[in-house]
């Protein structure tokens, strides 16, 4: 490929572990891509490793009292560096910059995501609470843009893959699998004195703590079924959720004439981060290939939505609308946090949710503004009841 032809890639939270990964993925293909902008929110001495190691032509810091430290390793480089949260919103409409991958975890992605469509940019998203808070918002502003956004999650990834070639053909449903996390079969009584420990042992998936945790209460699958109604422009009544622990078919789409399309593989994140920032083309890989004789039998079964509400509270909040996505997302956001810090239980993390869901005021057509507020007021609100809990 010629170099006039490279990518040129922003990676919105590059120390995570959706960022390593694409890291990786640059580095093994550097015909395909070039690295323009990295960014990270506290964690300076990796992004500085990383920087040394891949030359972006920038990086970003969100945390204003890193900035020293980062300029004075990467100025005589011929690095730029910035900081802060504005400098996150403006470096993704440097001109330099093709695709915009957005790897941030939570909220935090959501205005960057914006200021990146509104230049133009191609969106590789693997922020799913961008669309979970404002979904209906950023769709619209994709389409008036002309802005492609592709799915870096496994789940609709793997759904934008079936759909290859089927555009035109009406979904009649899609089926997104879980793994079941490592709660899996659980009942309520086990669930009461879970640790941390316990929780952050996906099965499958190696992930960042967050996502690790959303996967054993189930919450991660309700941000995704949420996620799935805007990417794929779908009722809620087309969204189906099975249990798969095996986690070899990452999702399937049901077509009107009863076919069904799955995309399958080993669960590794690299191959649908490289699917979204290469698409169209698929890049030759050294990923680990799957072998049917290493798996005797594929399994299915419904989720436990009594045990693990959090699911059920994400159908509901889809049904509701407006605001109340981004009040599930705030509050659950704190409800982990507070559970990572030991101060909430695990079976607490959804009454959390739930109180902060009857609390906050309903705004049944949001702007980008209520948006932010409904953001804040619910953090504070959720800050404020986790101690009674």
């Amino acid at each position: 490929m010629n170099t006039e032809h490279k990518k040129r890639i922003a990676i919105l939270g590059s120390t995570g572990s959706i960022g390593t990964q694409a890291l990786e993925v640059i580095e093994a293909n550097p015909e395909s891509f070039e690295l323009e902008v990295l960014t990270a929110n506290h964690n300076a001495k990796l992004l500085i490793a990383q920087a040394l190691a891949y030359k972006p032509n920038a990086v970003v810091i969100a945390n204003d009292a890193l900035y020293d430290e980062v300029f004075d390793a990467l100025d005589p480089h011929d690095i730029k560096v910035y900081a802060g949260a504005n400098a996150l919103n403006s470096i993704v409409e440097m001109e330099t910059v093709d695709l915009v991958l957005t790897a941030m975890v939570g909220y935090a992605g959501l205005q960057p995501t914006i200021r990146a469509i509104n230049a133009g940019k191609s969106i590789a998203l693997a922020n799913k609470e961008t669309l979970v808070v404002a979904g209906e918002l950023i769709t619209k502003l994709a389409r008036e843009k002309g802005v492609n956004i592709y799915p870096v999650d496994s789940e609709h990834s793997a759904i934008f893959q079936c759909l290859a070639g089927e555009f035109h053909n009406p979904i009649e449903k899609i089926i997104l699998t879980a793994s079941g996390g490592p709660f899996r079969g659980k009942d309520k009584a086990f669930l009461e004195t879970v640790t941390k420990a316990q929780a952050l042992k996906h099965p499958n998936w190696t992930m960042g703590a967050k996502i690790t945790i959303d996967s054993a209460s189930l919450m991660n699958k309700g941000l995704e079924v949420i996620e799935a109604k805007w990417l794929f422009n779908l009722r809620q009544d087309q969204i189906e959720v099975v249990v798969h622990p095996q986690s070899i078919i990452h999702s399937l789409v049901q077509f009107e004439d009863g076919s069904m399309k799955a995309q399958m593989g080993l669960p590794d994140m690299k191959l649908p981060i490289q699917y979204a920032m290469a698409y169209p083309d698929r890049l030759k890989s050294a990923f680990p290939r799957f072998d049917f004789r290493n798996f005797s039998q594929l399994t299915f079964e419904q989720p436990d939505l009594e045990t693990f509400r959090n699911l059920q509270l994400a159908y509901d909040v889809l049904a509701k609308g407006g605001n109340a996505p981004c009040v599930l997302n705030a509050a659950n956001e704190i409800a982990v946090a507070a559970f990572l810090n030991d101060e909430l239980g695990f079976l607490q993390m959804p009454d959390l949710i739930e109180s902060c869901l009857a609390k906050v005021a309903y705004i049944a057509h949001p702007s980008l503004e209520d948006y932010v507020q409904t953001d804040a007021e619910t953090r504070r609100l959720a800050e404020e009841l986790k101690v009674k809990y």
